[in-house]
């Protein structure tokens, strides 16, 4: 390597340098900048849920005439890892989740579902049912962005109208996806007839609706001429003012009455499905969800700003527009903890570089931390992902990494110069000295990192970015110290050529004193190898042993929790919007009463709906309390907390509604820890093992909050038609079965709009209370004859309970049982292997039924399995590079003995730190598989070297131990600094990303400082006896 190479023009060309490293410079902030800002990177899940309404039917219906048709469409779609699907009443949703497939393959599948289930629609679905909905669920549709509710003292039309008004505008803003309303009613003109009345005048229900409906048209006549012009003819049948429906002629045997003498005709609005109330006042909520590109900080702002513009209009109305929900504080506040940790890294890097090389040296290797973010960011931007938590994870981790090539580069170049050599041959020395095992530490770290993209299930998918935002950063990084660190070196060559300062001697006396020191304990350790050596194995015990103790916890699925969190008041059925409502109101009363201003931000009120892990329950019965909390403050306290100051008193509400809390989690999407599905065609024993397994539940300690999925749905009224009445009656069926849906919810006549608003006519029977189902048979239906008889003479009723929601599960009845449990108590697989073990004791009282468990414990076991097929595949990978660069089978072997000392390392700082053994951790020890060899490949590299001079072996061991402790301790040093305040919380704690940064940053420490007398002493411990005794006592006296 000389000046006259190619690398020496390379680096000898400044002004491309400077040029190149402007550049990257530049395009890395633009790209930094301009890229989306979201909590979660986009991930379509393979899932696909499918929504069919059949309005008015029971859950039993539903499952027979919507669900089980569709389900047996898909039983012929390939690559389905699973199905289930829910009924409730006037409503089915399936959800398929597909096996790991590519994207092509997957739109392939949704093709395949759309047409199968499209023509069983077509083919078997009653007419009144709607065309099923399809929706692929990705992280931007899978949770709402935001929450925004109007409210005001008074319910009524004109909230609705400004409520409508508002999301027509709010579908305008740039990145809103989807809206959905709740509290929100259409408008509808009613046409309510008394049956008796429509009886004592003869006109039957069913054409009093047939010549209202004939009004509601509107003909298109076409084209005609007139005076050689063309003209448009058409008829106007339509009207959307209530006035002129009144009017309208209604004939009976040939004499013409206005509507309203037969009815009363009001401009009205559809019977509401949900109430809501906010800070006690009537309320309609809108859900916000984003499309994938939107940038969610800019969205969020806009809708605040939207909300704040609106509020001067809304105000005179007596209404307010409110952002109840934002949970964009923690965005915010991660992409400030990766720019804090990228300027705390930037000056490290400056203060440990400068304390051993030089503050040029220094800046000079600092400069490659922001070269290396911006090629990063500049790559990822290329690949159209967001700036979310997950790719600044994986830019956090790279942080402490990004210099640890140009720091032994630029360390080997000063050592160089300070014996003597010019500053251009100590760069050509220096970087032919180290700069293939510098290749080589960055290879096994890639080679740790990339089979991480292997990782299967949701787990895999959503950390998918990590290893290739590390892998990009790297390979910029590697541009930087092989090029721009040497150009610019010898660009200040003439300040590096002079003679050294009094503080750079200085620090070379510091430098020397240390690695002395460090000399002589070395020659302790060698002089009694196999008693260092016990030592050493005795920490990989004690590790051990406190993760088979309990020492160290274990919580696999170690999840955030977002600042918002639901209590579910599930209500007796039967119970009205309104008596629901009241007993939410009741729980946010406590809620408003307990917690502080300054944590609550926001307790909404909501009947009709509650939201579940996987999908909103409907029904009047359903209660909910939404809380949004504010962003957690220095000393304040985590949703948990809360929710446990919440508990006593929630639990112990007076009254019919039975409280579950529901805390919402980030990270991957997961189930709860128990999720079990009890599967049975036998309804009875399908009830009775759900029962007890709830018992079998109660029975194991640290389990929490159990719930299931059973409910009963409204009190059912069937009619059995009497053929032989009927027919003497000389009526047909259709005409009878159209009569009761007249008596009942009526039938829509007609559709208009109104000032941009769909508007339909209903007609139907006049609301009554009843005070017995009974009096439904004593309404009174017309013959063609002209005679009132009533419907009890024409149909039998049957009055019974119908079932509130029908789940399937692979296309089988089940019941999903849920609980949370308390970390501190037990585990996820402890506490569903107490569960499995409990229910073979009683399994063969219950034959017709199974258990599936699935939820997180299915997640946990696909994660694990990979896990280990990846560290396997990770280590084979290193084992080949270090074969490859030392051609040796052996010293491999003495490199990757730091793994174990690492993971050691790993379980002491999770028991100090009191933080879980989850798959986190787990993913952070496969990274630090790559990371921690670094040290160990430079330090046998350099006795390679020494020994390839003619040293002996063991002088070139010591040697090289004392050679590289200083870039070894730079390195180290630089990455840990990296990570620290992530891995201790100094900017707040995090489940998910605390494990990933604590794992490397004990693990590192750890293995370095043992790696330092382990790999020094492995190599001894490989000499020959005769080698052993030739330790100099020279070295030894220094």
């Amino acid at each position: 390597m000389t000046s006259g190479s190619w690398y020496g023009r390379l680096i000898a060309n400044t002004p491309l340098a400077n040029l190149f490293f402007l550049i990257v410079i530049i395009v890395g902030i633009v790209a930094y900048l301009s890229m989306p800002r979201a909590r979660d990177p986009e991930i379509n899940f393979n899932w696909v849920n499918i929504l069919t309404a059949y309005p008015g039917a029971t859950a039993e219906d539903v499952e027979r005439e919507i669900t089980a048709p569709l389900e047996d469409a898909l039983r012929t779609v390939p690559d389905i890892r699973f199905v289930t699907s829910s009924s409730r009443e006037g409503t089915s949703s399936i959800l398929i989740r597909f096996e790991r497939i590519d994207s092509r393959t997957f739109d392939k599948r949704v093709t395949d579902v759309r047409r199968e289930v499209l023509n069983k629609a077509a083919a078997e679905l009653p007419t009144e049912a709607l065309t099923p909905r399809f929706t692929e669920i990705t992280t931007s549709n899978g949770f709402p962005t935001g929450m925004i509710a109007l409210y005001g003292p008074v319910a009524g039309e004109v909230m609705r109208a400004q409520a409508f008004a508002i999301k027509r505008d709010m579908e305008r803003v740039r990145g809103i996806d989807r809206l959905l309303t709740f509290g929100f009613q259409e408008p509808e003109i009613h046409i309510d007839f008394d049956p008796f009345a429509l009886a004592t005048r003869g006109i039957a229900a069913s054409s009093l609706a047939d010549q209202i409906s004939a009004w509601f048209r509107d003909v298109v006549a076409g084209r005609f001429t007139v005076n050689e012009r063309e003209w448009l003819a058409r008829a106007r049948g339509r009207t959307d003012d209530p006035e002129t429906v009144a009017h309208l002629p209604v004939v009976i045997e040939g004499r013409a009455v206005t509507l309203q003498e037969l009815a009363t005709v009001s401009l009205s609005a559809e019977r509401p499905d949900h109430l809501v109330r906010y800070r006690g006042q009537p309320a309609i909520l809108l859900s916000i969800t984003k499309k994938a590109d939107a940038n969610t900080l800019d969205l969020m702002a806009q809708l605040q700003a939207f909300a704040d513009e609106r509020n001067s209009i809304l105000a005179p109305l007596g209404l307010q527009l409110a952002l109840t929900d934002n949970q964009t504080h923690e965005t915010r506040q991660t992409i400030s903890v990766m720019e804090t940790n990228a300027l705390l890294g930037f000056a490290l890097v400056l203060v440990l570089v400068g304390l051993f090389l030089g503050w040029r040296l220094g800046i000079l290797v600092a400069l490659g931390l922001p070269f290396a973010l911006s090629g990063a960011f500049a790559i990822i931007a290329a690949g159209d992902s967001t700036l979310n938590l997950t790719v600044l994870l994986g830019v956090v981790i790279a942080l402490g990494m990004l210099v640890d090539d140009a720091v032994v580069i630029v360390e080997a170049i000063h050592d160089k110069i300070v014996q003597g050599l010019s500053t251009q041959e100590a760069i050509f020395s220096g970087v032919q000295e180290v700069g293939a095992p510098v290749f080589t530490a960055v290879l096994t770290t890639v080679a740790a990192f990339l089979p991480l993209m292997l990782l299967p299930g949701i787990l895999g998918e959503f950390l998918k970015i990590v290893p290739a935002v590390v892998t990009a950063a790297l390979a910029v990084s590697l541009l930087e110290a092989y090029w721009l660190l040497p150009a610019h070196i010898l660009a200040l060559r003439h300040t590096f050529d002079a003679p050294r300062s009094r503080l750079a001697q200085r620090r070379e006396r510091m430098s020397m004193r240390l690695r002395n020191q460090y000399g002589r304990l070395l020659v302790r350790v060698l002089r009694r190898p196999w008693r260092w050596a016990l030592l050493v194995a005795a920490t990989f015990i004690l590790a051990g042993a406190l993760v088979a103790s309990g020492a160290v916890r274990t919580q696999f699925f170690a999840f955030d929790s977002i600042r918002l969190f639901y209590i579910h008041l599930d209500m007796p059925v039967g119970s009205s919007l309104q008596q629901t409502l009241h007993e939410a109101e009741r729980a946010t009363a406590i809620v408003e009463r307990l917690l502080p201003p300054k944590e609550l931000r926001s307790a909404v009120a909501t009947a009709g709906i509650k939201f579940t892990d996987t999908e909103p329950l409907y029904g009047d019965h359903y209660g909910q309390v939404s809380i949004s909390l504010h962003p957690r403050a220095a000393n304040g306290r985590d949703v948990e907390a809360i929710i446990d100051s919440l508990r006593a008193e929630i639990m112990s509400l007076s009254g019919p509604a039975k409280p579950a809390f529901l805390a919402i989690k980030g990270g991957p999407p997961a189930q709860r820890p128990i999720n079990v599905k009890v599967k049975s065609e036998d309804q009875t024993q399908l009830d009775a093992a759900v029962t007890a397994v709830r018992g079998l539940l109660l029975a194991i300690p640290g389990i929490r909050d159990i719930t299931d999925d059973r409910s009963e749905g409204r009190p059912t009224v069937t009619f059995h038609l009497d053929r032989d009445a009927i027919a003497r009656a000389g009526m047909d069926a259709a005409q009878v079965l159209r009569t009761i849906r007249l008596l009942g919810e009526g039938e829509r006549v007609g559709k208009t709009r109104r000032e941009g608003e769909a508007l339909d006519i209903i007609i139907r029977a006049q609301p009554a209370s009843m005070t017995d189902p009974a009096e439904w048979l004593r309404l009174p239906m017309l013959t063609p004859d002209g005679r009132t008889i009533t419907l009890g003479e024409l149909a039998r009723a049957e009055f019974a309970p119908s079932q509130g929601f029908i789940r399937h599960y692979q296309f089988v009845r089940a019941v999903t049982v849920e609980a949370e449990i308390d970390n501190t108590v037990t585990e996820t697989m402890q506490a569903n292997a107490q569960l499995m073990a409990s229910w073979q004791q009683i399994a063969a009282t219950y034959p017709a039924v199974k258990l599936d468990f699935t939820g997180e414990l299915d997640d946990i076991r696909e994660s694990l399995d990979a896990m280990k097929r990846i560290f396997a595949l990770g280590i084979a990978l290193i084992y080949l590079i270090l074969a490859t660069q030392f051609r040796s089978y052996l010293q491999p072997l003495i490199v990757l003995i730091t793994m174990p000392l690492a993971l050691s390392g790993v379980i002491f700082g999770l028991f100090l730190s009191g933080l879980p053994l989850s798959l986190y951790t787990l993913y952070g020890v496969i990274a630090l598989t790559g990371i921690a060899v670094n040290s160990a490949i430079v330090l046998v590299a350099a006795a390679n070297d020494r020994i390839a001079t003619g040293m002996s072996a063991l002088h070139a061991t010591l040697y090289a131990s004392r050679r590289r402790l200083i870039p070894i301790l730079i390195t180290s040093s630089t990455t840990i600094a990296g990570l620290f305040s992530l891995a201790v919380g100094l900017g707040g704690k995090s489940l998910i990303w605390g494990p990933v940064a604590s794992s490397i940053v004990w693990g590192l420490g750890f293995s370095t400082v043992l790696t330092l007398l382990a790999t020094p002493l492995l190599l001894r411990i490989t000499l020959t006896q005769r080698q052993a005794q030739q330790i100099p006592t020279r070295l030894e006296a220094e």
